[in-house]
């Protein structure tokens, strides 16, 4: 029989891990960015004055704090804070648009932002729209009169004894859905908490593996793999804040990186420059590529230089991070993901969410596990922020309904079969195709327009814009990239926009989206 998880493993929650790391690591490395360098006792006490100074603020558990800052320390800081405070942790991708901003921190109730000061004057311009937000804390550490440094500094440190509820609101997740409106997954401290503790069991993280990331920490994902994992396993975690290769390579040789979450495009750069050393990459054992597909000529220049073969995974937002993963040393099997991580029920079903036999097609369904030593331990995501009918439709019988399509063998791997909503992942960022489409449908010259994935060789896949124009209207595809780069973030913009006579279309009038790829390949 197998033994019973440890007990601290049961309601996971933030000041409880960091408290426990600060104490059986208290002089050891823990969090390391351009801004500085913190020992674990240190980050606890940074931890205790960041959740006191948003105290000051007014924020309380429930409260909503927004945070668009760069990788650095302040913004895992600032998250500890307010986790610490049973305070729900936003993040705000900084290269959003305005308006997209604009969106997350009305709809999330945010009253509170933390961002670096050119967003500071960003929101300025959007305030009255905002009437929850009621403040806007620039932070830029080392500048003269800084507003987070002076408030951390007149702050009274925080009891991180204080009792907070594992299982509440701790964090939202902006992901899209069909309406091409971004929908909040609500995760509790336990979600965000329970993939490290799987992979520090598994032996996947270990103490003396320091953590690297370089993808945009406002991500929870990133926090999921990055910080939050690293605290449980005593690791250190290296805030890299720049994307080029060679900055890149420098933070991974002078902290000694071992473990390092990124995308394909990250790898194949590393790998590529000339200005890149494989001594530069000497400690780089376990990086983990996720994002985006990756075709076999890069699978074989990653086995070349790192002696192993890149994983498949299956991550969601609504997961946390990851469902399943191919793990080193399984048999690899053409197009498979892995199998279900070992807390996860992972299961097919069809429309009346019956289970399917092996092999057939269906939604892709997850939970908790009911036996072993994980059973009861995976809890799904909370629901969708004040979205009750998106939430009913994704979570009932106590499992979370991706939308994606998949089957799985008899092994238990699965294979992805189509991904929801068509998205697009470019460089590992992910796209909605309606999100596009929403801000294109606005242009009165527009009859329809849709918007589908071109292959890329570096960067996995970008978006491209199908356009048929209404009658007797002309359309300048420099305005229309003018018109979404007003609306969208730059990596969101399809990359050409073709004007059609007219889209192609199924016997029910639908757009056939298949024949617009293939369109898009020959382009």
């Amino acid at each position: 029989m197998a033994d019973p998880l440890p007990a601290h493993l049961a309601n996971l929650d933030v000041p409880s891990a960091l408290a426990r790391a600060a104490k059986e690591f208290p002089g050891d490395d823990a969090l390391v960015g351009s801004e500085g360098r913190y020992t674990f006792a240190e980050l606890e006490r940074a931890t205790r004055q960041a959740a006191g100074a948003l105290a000051a603020l007014g924020v309380g558990p429930g409260d909503r704090v927004a945070a668009s800052l760069p990788n650095d320390t302040s913004i895992v800081i600032s998250m500890l804070g307010t986790f610490s405070l049973g305070a729900i942790w936003v993040g705000v991708h900084r290269v959003l648009a305005p308006p997209e901003k604009q969106y997350m921190l009305a709809h999330s109730g945010a009253s509170v932002l933390l961002a670096e000061p050119s967003i500071c004057e960003q929101v300025a311009e959007l305030r009255d729209s905002l009437p929850d937000l009621k403040r806007v804390v620039a932070c830029e550490p080392g500048h003269p009169n800084e507003d987070w440094t002076q408030l951390l500094s007149a702050a009274e440190p925080w009891d991180l004894q204080a009792g907070i509820d594992p299982h509440a609101p701790a964090a939202i997740s902006y992901t899209s859905g069909t309406t091409g409106r971004p929908k909040g997954v609500v995760h509790s401290q336990h979600n965000v908490l329970a993939p490290g503790a799987v992979f520090i069991a598994r032996g996947s993280v270990e103490k003396n593996e320091p953590n690297g990331v370089m993808l945009p920490m406002t991500i929870l994902n990133l926090m999921v793999l990055g910080p939050l994992t690293s605290i449980q396993a005593g690791s250190k975690l290296v805030c890299i804040d720049r994307h080029d290769p060679v900055s890149v390579a420098g933070w991974i040789r002078e902290e000694r990186v071992a473990l390092f979450s990124t995308v394909p495009t990250a790898i194949h750069d590393l790998l590529t420059h000339p200005d890149v050393h494989p001594e530069d990459l000497a400690t780089l054992s376990k990086p983990r590529v996720g994002g985006a597909n990756s075709p076999e000529w890069f699978r074989e220049m990653f086995r070349e230089r790192f002696g192993s073969d890149l994983s498949s995974s299956y991550a969601l937002t609504e997961g946390p991070t990851l469902i399943t993963r191919e793990e080193p040393g399984d048999e690899r099997a053409a197009g498979s993901l892995g199998c279900a991580l070992p807390h996860i029920e992972l299961s097919i079903r069809d429309p009346e969410d019956r289970e399917l036999e092996t092999g057939e097609v269906g939604e892709i369904c997850v939970g908790p596990r009911l036996e072993g030593p994980w059973a009861g331990f995976y809890s799904t995501m909370l629901g969708y922020w004040n979205d009750p009918e998106a939430s009913a439709e994704a979570l009932h019988n106590g499992r979370l309904h991706t939308g994606d399509l998949g089957r799985v063998d008899e092994t238990g791997r699965l294979y992805l079969v189509e991904r929801r909503n068509q998205l697009i992942i470019r460089g590992g960022s992910n796209i909605y195709p309606s999100e596009i489409e929403h801000v294109l449908a606005r242009d009165e010259r527009i009859a329809d327009c849709v918007v589908v994935a071109r292959s890329d060789v570096r960067l996995g896949e970008i978006p491209v814009a199908f356009i048929e124009p209404a009658r007797g209207a002309t359309v300048d595809p420099e305005e229309l990239r003018k018109a979404c780069l007003e609306s969208l973030a730059r990596y969101k913009v399809p990359e050409s926009f073709h004007i059609v006579e007219s889209l192609p279309r199924g016997a029910l009038g639908k757009v056939q989206r298949h024949v617009l790829q293939e369109r898009a390949g020959e382009a």
